[in-house]
């Protein structure tokens, strides 16, 4: 069995995009390691639809989990919400967590806080573009934390009163499950993964990836406070159908049992999937 978390062709794009036919050479190198293994884990249906469309065989959906207990409602900690408003703790808080690369589509949060005066930005994490991102976010209402754990990472979840996710190249997104276990409504892109832990406009928000304005309209609409407390409701109490108990017994009784199915098949010379 094998897993595929990152997607390859979005990051050689956003990498090494000047490189002719690079998303194909991504393709083909996805199908040389794929197309060995009985079974490919994909974190969303959409993956895997991707993955059929582009000749990998054999691709279930791996169950998605969250530690409900880590990232809880209960953490959210007036001294960091402090912390992450640089003394502001009544303005509006949008929080970003997760690795700081080019993928994640970070710069377009920026004219988001633009038309939003009242709203601040945290960023948490680390990752190849934080100094650019430092010196690009410079004169707005952005702090970055750099990366953290443990409890720390807890209360910055829970503190804030939105997550937004820009990036179009999520294969999963586990800090959005984290965000919403934490009763954080998150606005995110349609795109990647995401579809499948958000129904829109019932646990949180999807909106076209790169729309400036239907990230702020629905931003917009957190900062009442009645608004964002139906949300926050709604994103926990969906994030709370996703243990890892659950996920674990889908992946032993069942998936693995397709593995060894598909091992079976194979060595009769049937490539194809059960």
């Amino acid at each position: 069995m094998a897993s595929y978390h990152t997607h390859l062709p979005t990051y050689g794009k956003s990498y090494v995009g000047f490189l002719p036919g690079v998303e194909q050479i991504c393709w083909w190198l996805i199908r040389q390691v794929h197309t060995k293994v009985d079974l490919t884990l994909v974190t969303s249906s959409q993956m895997r639809d991707q993955l059929v469309a582009n000749g990998v065989p054999r691709v279930e959906v791996w169950s998605k989990g969250v530690n409900t207990k880590r990232f809880h409602p209960k953490f959210n900690n007036a001294e960091m919400r402090n912390r992450m408003t640089e003394g502001n703790p009544d303005d509006f808080l949008i929080v970003f967590v997760g690795r700081l690369g080019s993928e994640k589509r970070l710069k377009d949060i920026k004219p988001m806080l633009q038309k939003m005066p009242n709203a601040r930005l945290c960023m948490v994490g680390k990752g190849p573009q934080s100094e650019e991102l430092k010196s690009y976010f410079k004169g707005t209402n952005t702090h970055f934390t750099g990366q953290l754990t443990g409890d720390s990472l807890s209360q910055a979840f829970a503190s804030a009163d939105a997550f937004v996710m820009p990036s179009d190249s999520e294969t999963l997104g586990f800090v959005v499950l984290e965000a919403m276990a934490s009763g954080v409504p998150v606005v995110a892109a349609n795109a990647g993964g995401i579809p499948d832990m958000i129904e829109d406009e019932k646990t949180s928000f999807l909106v076209p990836p790169g729309d400036t304005d239907a990230f702020v309209q629905r931003l917009t609409q957190l900062q009442d406070v009645k608004f964002r407390k139906k949300y926050s409701i709604a994103a926990r109490k969906e994030a709370l159908r996703w243990g890892w108990e659950a996920a674990t017994d889908n992946l032993r009784n069942y998936q693995y049992e397709n593995a060894l199915l598909n091992f079976r098949a194979r060595e009769l010379g049937d490539s194809s999937p059960l």
